[in-house]
């Protein structure tokens, strides 16, 4: 794990298989080379494991192992440290993994109270469901059956909208950001993940 780009991988894995190109795509500045031998040192140590999938996609992805997936932890913790940095370079790439883990990581359990809710989310080529419910988010591949609100952008536009402060309507109207669905339930959405104090103010 100490290996450079090795926990990047491992983040890239944390929400289901991916295949060797999609990895590529979401880690910008990395070569073939270093993802080949990120991935093999991983494997062998544990951390996950590839298989091919079933006709007709027939392809071979990589997926963490049960214990790789236990160092979620890690990445919250470095999530929360990294949020205080003053330096913080918001036009940095930002993948739907990252996004994802964000969510999960600043949830405020409090400013979620009861909220209980089901949004799908339309992250490029990805698709997931977020479920609220009791102070608890849940996030799978795939969207949900039943949705009380959608969303469609890229990353960086739904982490403008949460952590960024942008009007929901302004993306809507600038066609970055496409909405389905309840709009009171996306604005009260994107007011539940509170980022911390920047370090040294206060």
């Amino acid at each position: 794990m100490g290996e450079r780009w090795a926990l990047l991988v491992m983040r890239e894995l944390m929400f289901g298989p991916r295949r060797f190109s999609e990895l590529r795509a979401d880690l910008p500045g990395i070569s073939a080379n270093v993802l080949t031998q990120r991935l093999e040192g991983l494997e062998s140590a544990g951390v996950l494991t590839r298989f091919r999938l079933p006709p007709p996609a027939s392809a071979q992805v990589y997926e963490l192992t049960e214990w790789g997936k236990e160092a979620e932890p890690i990445f919250q913790a470095l999530g929360r440290w990294a949020a205080r940095s003053p330096l913080h370079d918001p036009t940095l790439p930002f993948s739907a993994a990252s996004l994802l883990l964000s969510l999960r990581t600043m949830l405020d359990p409090a400013r979620a109270g009861d909220m209980a809710a089901r949004i799908g989310l339309r992250l490029g080529r990805e698709r997931f469901g977020v479920k609220l419910a009791g102070g608890r988010i849940e996030i799978a591949h795939g969207l949900p059956d039943e949705a009380d609100a959608m969303l469609e952008g890229t990353p960086p536009v739904l982490a403008g909208l949460i952590y960024g402060g942008q009007p929901m309507e302004a993306l809507e109207a600038a066609g970055a950001l496409r909405v389905e669905g309840s709009h009171d339930v996306v604005r009260r959405f994107a007011t539940l993940f509170p980022l911390p104090p920047k370090a040294g103010a206060g």
